[in-house]
């Protein structure tokens, strides 16, 4: 029966003579390869490995994106009971391992080994949350009602309930950083779903008041208070929790307009002055080798990533498909904005990378994942005749 199924899906997909978004992958492409460039440069005095295995989990990435691409996104719904499930059990199991050093901060429950890398669930979370909100959000069949319908205040809240649980198991690994991206993933896609005004201020009010309850009964650790209290004044731990930001700013501030040069010499990432520069600040090699301008080609692709993703949005078929594609769009905006925002001194440090640069495979992969589920959206974006009763 499911061959039938997908042999009438192939057909359908054929008669609407659609194409993957070539925009969309190919801005993705185009940061991949600058990504691997700089986790070259920003570690080519200990090796080519590092390079060499995010080598790999590109690849991985980019097979993702071509197979979850050709999958019809509306096939999760089915699955999501089972995706939520697996995740919750796999954010629950790194606990049962031993803690990995959070670059130097702390020890951190974060990975789950594999032999040939280690699997960090909260990434993948990411995805699952996108993809149960947009289905709490969205009919259960097919309508043509638009996305500014009015949201209830019973989803609102099955909402907050769906980024709750996963998010305080994140928090506990710990890990601030991805807890505050299911934040605002929801707080986008509920306003895309129709929320009104008067519930986008009692969330965010909600949001204020959990966060100074948080600062003061003393739930943040000491060095992520010193991380903040370092976003107001820099030179507070200069050679402590601040020294990272100073480096930061440092590197980017000598690449001024054109950049030191693509593996220079005498730059600071050639002699590994910024701690991290490969994972969470590989923006920095960036700014200090291709400078002002350089910086600007990252930016633009990573705003045509969002542009392609809203442009999917309001092409999709059906509600459900677009809250995937506004909820990939606002996770990435997220880590855009944070990300850079922290190298250059307007966000606190919260170990948030950057999309499809920094170094890690289990980052990549659901980035990946995340714009193949979206591609499969716009693939299945227009009704052919009598399509529903085939599908």
């Amino acid at each position: 029966m499911m061959t039938v199924i997908s042999r009438l899906r192939e057909v359908a997909v054929v008669r609407r003579g659609n194409k993957s978004d070539r925009i969309l992958i190919g801005a993705m492409v185009l940061l991949s390869a600058i990504g691997l460039m700089m986790i070259y440069s920003a570690t080519r005095s200990s090796g080519t490995f590092s390079m060499e295995r995010q080598m790999i989990f590109v690849a991985a990435g980019m097979i993702i994106l071509l197979v979850v691409s050709n999958i019809d996104y509306r096939e999760y719904r089915a699955m999501l009971p089972v995706i939520s499930v697996v995740i919750l059990v796999l954010l629950g199991a790194v606990f049962l391992f031993d803690p990995v050093s959070d670059g130097g901060v702390g020890m951190a429950y974060r990975w789950i080994p594999l032999g040939f890398f280690n699997l960090q669930p909260s990434e993948f979370a990411k995805v699952a949350v996108i993809l149960v909100l947009a289905s709490l959000l969205s009919p259960q069949r097919n309508t043509d009602e638009p996305l500014s319908r009015q949201l209830s205040w019973k989803k609102l809240g099955l909402a907050l309930l769906v980024i709750g649980v996963p998010g305080i198991m994140i928090y506990e690994q710990p890990d601030l950083g991805t807890a505050l991206v299911f934040a605002f993933v929801m707080m986008v896609m509920v306003f895309a779903a129709g929320a009104t005004w008067r519930q986008m201020l009692t969330l965010i009010g909600t949001a204020v008041l959990g966060a100074v309850v948080v600062v003061q009964m003393g739930l943040l650790s000491d060095y992520q208070m010193r991380r903040i209290q370092c976003l107001f004044d820099p030179v507070s731990d200069p050679e402590g929790a601040c020294y990272q930001l100073r480096q930061s700013i440092r590197a980017i501030g000598a690449g001024q307009l054109f950049g030191t040069g693509f593996l220079a010499d005498q730059s600071m990432t050639s002699f590994e002055y910024v701690p991290e520069q490969q994972t969470d600040f590989i923006f920095t090699a960036v700014a200090e080798q291709f400078g002002l301008l350089g910086s600007l080609v990252v930016l633009a692709c990573f705003a045509v990533i969002v542009w392609r993703l809203l442009v999917i949005a309001a092409a999709a078929r059906d509600r459900f498909g677009a809250l995937i594609a506004v909820g990939v769009a606002a996770m990435m905006m997220f880590h855009v904005f944070v990300n850079i925002g922290m190298t250059i001194g307007i966000m606190p440090v919260t170990g948030i990378p950057l999309p499809f640069l920094s170094q890690g495979g289990s980052f990549y992969m659901a980035m990946a994942l995340a714009l193949g589920i979206a591609n499969s959206v716009w693939l299945m974006r227009t009704p052919v005749p009598s399509e529903n009763q085939l599908l």
